[in-house]
């Protein structure tokens, strides 16, 4: 397992749309461990394989679901459906740091994908780990939480995205220091 650093806004492959997973090998496993770990690491609640340069869908999730538990999956070619409902939440992004506002997204998707040994899943997500799950197919998309943002609230955050693209990263949320690994999008 290792901490790979994670791409900040404006670097091209954040944009790139990730193609399928074809073969459920160690190599995709040892991904996943290693997306788990930066996650951590990075104080997150899920990452996706493009963040961290790798093109495939890939997306691993930590989420609170109540008091006592939490919702971990790893989520290989995720699929999204039978959206309903409607909520507002505040967003935040490891590749966006620094940023947070309020996005609208469903309360409740159905989940279909295949877990790391590429056995299939499917269940249904609600609240906050529906949140998280969207959030993180929409990077497996090319699609960053600002761009779901009015246009309004995209100009008053222009400068602040330039400055990210410009690679000023904001002191109060720097990578952490053991952040390691390869710059290549390969696994």
């Amino acid at each position: 397992m290792a901490v790979r650093p994670v791409r900040i806004y404006g670097d091209p492959v954040l944009r790139r749309k990730a193609a399928e997973v074809e073969r459920f090998d160690d190599a995709l496993r040892a991904l996943i461990a290693d997306l788990r770990e930066t996650m951590r690491a990075y104080q997150g609640v899920g990452l996706a394989a493009n963040q961290v340069g790798v093109l495939e869908r890939v997306l691993v999730v930590d989420v609170p679901i109540d008091d006592a538990g939490r919702a971990r999956y790893a989520l290989v070619n995720p699929r999204l459906d039978r959206r309903s409902g409607t909520e507002t939440g505040e967003e935040g992004c490891l590749s966006i740091p620094g940023i947070f506002e309020e996005v609208r997204r469903s309360r409740q998707v159905r989940v279909r994908a295949r877990d790391e040994q590429g056995a299939p899943l499917e269940f249904v997500a609600e609240g906050y780990l529906a949140r998280a799950i969207q959030h993180e197919v929409d990077h497996l998309d090319g699609v960053l939480f600002v761009d779901r943002l009015s246009s309004l609230k995209r100009q008053f955050l222009r400068r602040a995205l330039e400055q990210l693209a410009a690679g000023e990263l904001p002191e109060a949320q720097p990578p952490p220091a053991e952040a390691s690994g390869s710059e290549g999008g390969a696994r």
